[in-house]
Order: structure tokens, then sequence, then C-alpha cells
């Protein structure tokens, strides 16, 4: 055999197998051992936290509820696995999670250089300013020389040193690995500034003792489109992730809840009944690898887009953050799904 024909042997045989491994992907194994593994954040109330008796709640837990609800019909069939900003991504690597939702910003760099994929963002944010109100300082172009808490491992600490060094202003940064480091080092007076994005800043607002003595300055100093994050090259397992928050907008979209989801199966619509699983010889969840009723499963065991916002960090919780950039596309926001269809 020609050095040739032996090289195209073998580089066929590699194509071969990997796209053999690509066939057996998380979600067939999610299906094999029964439950949705989820890497979350377990301190930050609204988007992740966990209570005295273990039960986890928020936006990004209602996510990953959605999934197991898209998979197994069960949104009881996931388990938390609680992760710092350093320990996120490693976790995501090593398989240890299936998927990692934990208000994790998307950018060019963990899409590449660490192997990601990102699409849905299920919440639009930004970087912005925390400070005591007593310090007298109205914009963020007034903190020369403070001290600032800042988590590490994080695109908030680059963000911060770039905001810094663009508008000429000294520093001093007061970096912690562990989020509630941050919090207790802010909270002791041991800095002068909270920085994070903006969503966790009235997060964490709450959870100081006196959260009316402390201010959120006006300055959104980047763009931190938050989602889930799946490893590259997976791709049956990436439209799932993507296509349950896309169900979640769609729902709010047609006007779909939790309450009405029933009486909305005997719509006429055909772009409902496809939606609800209710359109004859549809194909849509055998082509994502789940059931026919996959979305319906979805809203019923979380609701639509603005139901989890809603409950989770907007009027009905004690956030109360405004839908802002995260209202529907037809109401002046970003969110939007392509169609199901």
């Amino acid at each position: 055999m020609t050095k040739q024909l032996l090289t195209g042997v073998l580089g066929a045989a590699i194509v071969a197998l990997g796209a053999a491994a690509s066939q057996a992907g998380t979600l067939d194994d999610v299906k094999a051992k029964g439950f949705v593994q989820c890497g979350v954040n377990a301190n930050l109330a609204g988007f992740g936290s966990q209570d005295a008796n273990g039960n986890f709640t928020g936006f990004d837990i209602d996510y990953c509820r959605g999934i197991a609800a898209a998979v197994f019909g069960d949104a009881t069939k996931v388990k938390f696995t609680a992760l710092s900003a350093k320990d996120r991504f490693p976790a995501l690597q090593s398989g240890e999670i299936d998927i990692l939702a934990r208000n994790t910003t998307w950018t060019a760099s963990r899409d590449s250089q660490l192997g990601f994929d990102f699409r849905a963002v299920n919440y639009y944010d930004g970087q912005g300013f925390m400070v005591r109100k007593d310090i007298g300082v109205k914009s963020a172009l007034e903190l020369s020389g403070a001290a600032v808490c800042v988590q590490s491992g994080t695109t908030t600490e680059l963000n911060l040193a770039d905001y810094f060094r663009a508008n000429k202003l000294e520093y001093k940064p007061v970096v912690f690995e562990k989020q509630e480091e941050v919090d207790a080092a802010y909270n002791a007076g041991r800095c002068d500034v909270y920085t994070t994005d903006q969503s966790g800043l009235y997060s964490i607002r709450l959870s100081l003792a006196n959260p009316a003595d402390h201010v959120i300055l006006p300055e959104i100093i980047s763009k931190e489109p938050l989602g889930p994050a799946v490893r590259q090259n997976d791709s049956k397992w990436f439209d799932v992730v993507s296509y349950v928050h896309y169900a979640m907008v769609t729902a709010e979209e047609f006007g779909i809840t939790q309450a009405n989801l029933d009486e909305m199966t005997k719509s006429t619509n055909p772009d409902i009944k496809r939606f609800l699983g209710e359109e004859k010889d549809q194909t849509i969840g055998k082509d994502l690898g789940l059931d026919e009723k996959w979305a319906y499963n979805v809203i019923k065991a979380v609701g639509n887009y603005g139901e989890s916002f809603e409950r989770n960090v907007g009027q009905g919780s004690n956030l109360k953050i405004a839908r802002g950039l995260n209202a529907l596309w037809s109401k002046g926001g970003l969110q939007y799904a392509p169609p199901i269809r």
C-alpha cells in the first residue's frame, strides 16, 4: 500500500470515528443516565440560589428545569452543581456538567479558546457599579482613586481595567475568587465600590444589611449577553438547549402561559398547534430528538419567558428589575425567537 493511500485510509478512519463520536453526544448520554446535570450559581438571588434545605431557585434554575421537561417530560429530572466563577469552565470542559447556566457572558474567546458554544441569550445585561450613598458619588467617572471589589476569573475584572484605563482613572482592585468573599469585603467596607453585572448588583444589594444605603450608578460599561453554554461540536444537544429558550420566548409571543396552556392546545392557529405538538404529521420534536410535546412540557413546567422573568427577577420578585432590553422584540426589547416550524 502506498504512503498516499495509507494516509487516505487513516484519514477516512479518523473522520468516521469523529462522526461516530459526534452521534453519541450529550443528548444520548443525558437520556441514558436519566437526568440533566446543570452547572449553576448558588449565591445570586433571582438567578441561581440555594436555600438552607438545598433547594435551588432562580431564572437560570428555571431554564435547567425546562431542559429536563423537554427531554424527559419531567422537570424534576435535573441535578444542580453549584460552581464558582473559576470552577465553571473546567466543569463544562471535563464533562462534569452537561450544561452551564450560570450568568455567563458569551464572548469570542469563550467560543473559540475554551471550546464552548453559545447561542440563546436569556438575559441581556451590562456591567455597572454600586457604591454607598454617603460617599456622594453620582457617576462612575468620579471614582478615580477608589478601591473596587471585583471577582477574579470573570469578564468583569477585565472590563473594569479597560474602563479605568480608557478614562484615565486610577483605582485599587480588591480581588477575590468567590462571590461571597467579594460580598463580605464590600459589606465590611474594605472597598468603596462593587462592580459586576448590573443584574447581579440588584441581587447583591438585597443581601446587604441596609440595602437603601447603597446606590447603583447609571453607567453601563459593557455588553454582557448572558446565556447557557455547552461543549462544541455537539449539535443535537446544542439545538435542544437553544430551543428550550426559544420555546419560552415563542410562548410569550403567542400569549401562552402556564395557566392557559391546556386551553391553547385547542387553538385553530396552525402555528400554535404546531408549537404545542397538536399538528398532525409534524416531526419537529423527532428532529430535535424529543417528544412532539416537548414545548408543551417546557411551558407546563416553568411558564413562558415573561412569566419566568417576572417571577424571579422582575416585578414579582424582590429585585424589581424592569424588562428593558429583555422585553420581546415586538415591545422594544431584544428577545426574539426563530420560527418553530
